[in-house]
């Protein structure tokens, strides 16, 4: 009896322990999840500060408009798909633009290099340019990062705007789940653009696949091939 008793007490405590332990990683996780809010919207703000200012666009008047390639000044990477992508240090991380996704309510910074450490501020750049059209973006499972990626469709739209205020107009093409190892499939492919997260246990990556919006981009017409 004195046995059985001592083994209940004994579950009872292993009981409270795991129960502590699960809140206390509970606890932990919300805070990553606060933190990284946190970082990414004071980020974001001072990025944004850093990108030239777009001018408002004239209100058209009695004189003839001018024709769109006239109007439209070439930007450089048209012609030099392979320029590096303008950057911005702020706080010791080097910022390469902004992803928005207007689904999802998300305006995030990017960083110019991967890491875990750096996933925990920002999305980062996992490889690939935009200008060459195969940029490849990671960002954290947190609610406020990329943990939602996977509810886009087929059509939605996702905007890239760089340091220097050139905005690169996407819609999402597919997505598809990856496994961890799957480095080879997730940079194969001809998207232009690619955002993709850990899956909510950490087994597989969520992988949305993205390409130019021709009317939302004028700048194609006289893209070089890349």
């Amino acid at each position: 009896m004195k046995k059985s008793k001592h083994d209940g007490v004994l579950l009872k405590i292993m009981g409270l322990l795991l129960t502590a332990a699960a809140l206390s990683l509970t606890g932990y996780n919300l805070w990553g999840e606060y933190q990284a809010e946190r970082n990414a919207d004071q980020a974001l703000v001072q990025v944004a500060e850093a990108m030239p200012e777009t001018e408002p666009e004239e209100e058209s008047g009695a004189q003839e408009a001018e024709s769109e390639s006239e109007k439209m000044e070439i930007p450089e990477f048209v012609h030099n798909p392979q320029m590096e992508m303008p950057e911005k240090v702020i706080d010791g991380q080097i910022y390469i633009g902004v992803v928005e996704i207007p689904t999802l309510s998300l305006k995030l910074p990017v960083i110019r290099d991967w890491s875990d450490e750096r996933l925990k501020i920002a999305p980062c750049r996992y490889v690939g340019s935009v200008y060459t059209g195969d940029l490849i973006i990671s960002g954290h499972s947190y609610k406020k990062h990329f943990r939602y990626i996977r509810k886009l469709v087929e059509g939605d739209p996702v905007i890239f705007t760089d340091m220097d205020g050139n905005r690169f107009v996407y819609q999402v093409s597919g997505t598809e789940v990856i496994a961890p190892d799957g480095v080879e499939r997730m940079v194969a492919g001809e998207w232009d653009l690619t955002l993709f997260t850990c899956t909510y246990n950490g087994s597989s990556r969520h992988t949305v696949r993205c390409t130019l919006v021709p009317e939302e981009n004028p700048w194609m017409e006289y893209m070089v091939e890349r």
